[in-house]
């Protein structure tokens, strides 16, 4: 397979790459001329946002932090992805589409069905739709992963099996500020929020395949911190690391996180992004996490 610079557009490849919002990339991915993104909808109180477009990352965690109201999201509608699929169809002879886990979301059924729709009226055109059994920064190392297989002229099959492989090494780790959030979107019970609030605990949990698990219950975000870099050390081994570090309007604990990343992996990519708004809307401002995967598997 020839290499080609990432960043530029070679007219070999022609695989582009489409991701719902739910995605934290690196900056290069949406920078590059063969990634799409397609927004989800974020809701406050009676006003609905396309994530991305209407409000970024840290406006909404601000408005969260002021709103009183339930933040929620919806999936992006099958036209929303067959307008993607449209744009990506010009500059691309096949796309691969990578959507946040379906256990979180609809929207690789939203996918699905604007794929089928296209292929009808594009004979030939070759979509693939993947859940990435994961969200935020892992769903942006799978698809970061894809991107330099398409840069790198990569076939559809390629690409595909590239994300593939990503998709069973990439984890991600994060711990939460409060379970307020959680406790409001249903996803905990209001006896494990009040608990968690009177301890003053930053649970750590882990996604990886699909499955959330609960880790760990320190008490400080210091401690959560800490922790999450001895957690990330156990599933490591001795390979080369790509990881993103994240926050949700948490610079300050997502930096210090870096540092450790930094100092005690050998990181052959690391990069910040904020949580998006997709999972802040149900956990809240404050998170900090990391996606990572090995080159040891």
């Amino acid at each position: 397979m020839t290499p080609c610079r990432l960043g530029a557009y070679h007219p070999a490849g022609k695989v582009a790459i489409v991701v719902d919002s739910a995605a934290s990339a690196p900056d290069g991915f949406h920078a590059h001329p063969l990634t799409f993104v397609v927004p989800m909808l974020l809701h406050i109180g009676d006003d609905a946002f396309r994530d991305g477009e209407d409000i970024d990352a840290a406006e909404f965690y601000k408005v969260q932090r002021l709103s009183a109201g339930r933040t929620s999201t919806s999936a992006p509608t099958p036209g929303d992805f067959l307008a993607a699929f449209s744009s990506a169809a010009e500059v691309a002879q096949s796309i691969l589409c990578v959507t946040v886990s379906d256990t979180f979301s609809s929207t690789r059924i939203s996918a699905e069905i604007a794929r089928e729709r296209f292929q009808e009226v594009s004979d030939g055109f070759d979509i693939r739709v993947l859940d990435s059994q994961s969200a935020a920064g892992g769903e942006g190392l799978i698809a970061w992963e894809a991107l330099k297989a398409a840069s790198g002229c990569a076939s559809i099959d390629e690409v595909e099996a590239a994300a593939r492989r990503t998709r069973e090494r990439v984890r991600l780790l994060a711990y939460v500020d409060t379970l307020y959030h959680l406790w409001k979107s249903g996803r905990v019970s209001g006896i494990a929020q009040m608990a968690a609030s009177l301890l003053k605990l930053k649970p750590i949990f882990e996604l990886r395949r699909s499955e959330v698990r609960g880790l760990a219950r320190p008490r400080t975000g210091k401690r959560a911190v800490y922790r999450m870099a001895r957690l990330m050390a156990d599933r490591i081994g001795g390979g080369s690391v790509h990881a993103i570090v994240m926050h949700a309007d948490a610079e300050e604990q997502a930096a210090t996180l870096r540092a450790m990343i930094e100092s005690e992996f050998d990181c052959a990519e690391l990069f910040d992004a904020e949580f998006t708004p997709v999972m802040g809307a149900h956990i809240g401002p404050g998170m900090v996490g990391v996606a990572f995967w090995s080159e040891d598997g």
